[in-house]
């Protein structure tokens, strides 16, 4: 039987485990950028959502957030690697977007490493749109493909 995640607005207490899951996930190979101090500074901000999965006491998944006034950037989403293919992404992704149609948000921004298939395929799945590839994007050595998805038309 499936264990549903708990998913929840993270809190200063997540932010080390969120930098790990970060650096271990999806920073790999590149400069830890989102340490406990950034990860912080985003739960804090007022601009920004940082939400966590969690299920059986443990924190699987965490996303982050940016808002503006019609568009949302995805700026991180991650999964325990003995996780993935549980749904916490896709659970994660979609608490994010339903909190993103509350706040009239029209289009929602993400980029991915291009050397990660599989990260590009699940967005895919969720119905976002490659929009270009970024050369050189992450530590000026990896490309990044630029996705997006829209919420609603504007002026809605």
């Amino acid at each position: 039987m499936q264990v549903l995640p708990t998913i929840r607005l993270a809190t200063a207490a997540d932010a080390q485990a969120i930098a790990a899951l970060s650096r271990d996930a999806i920073e790999h190979g590149l400069r830890w950028r989102y340490t406990p101090a950034r990860i912080l500074a985003a739960i804090r901000s007022r601009t920004t959502n940082v939400a966590v999965a969690h299920a059986q006491g443990e924190m699987h998944a965490f996303a982050i957030m940016d808002y503006a006034d019609t568009t949302a950037h995805l700026v991180l989403l991650g999964v325990q690697a003995t996780q993935r293919r549980r749904g916490f992404g896709r659970r994660l992704l979609a608490w994010l977007e339903d909190a993103a149609r509350v706040a009239g948000i029209e289009r929602i921004d993400v980029e991915c490493r291009a050397d990660n298939p599989g990260a590009i395929a699940f967005y895919r799945n969720q119905g976002y749109r490659v929009q270009d590839v970024v050369a050189r994007y992450y530590d000026a050595r990896i490309d990044a493909v630029r996705l997006a998805k829209t919420l609603r038309t504007p002026g809605a």
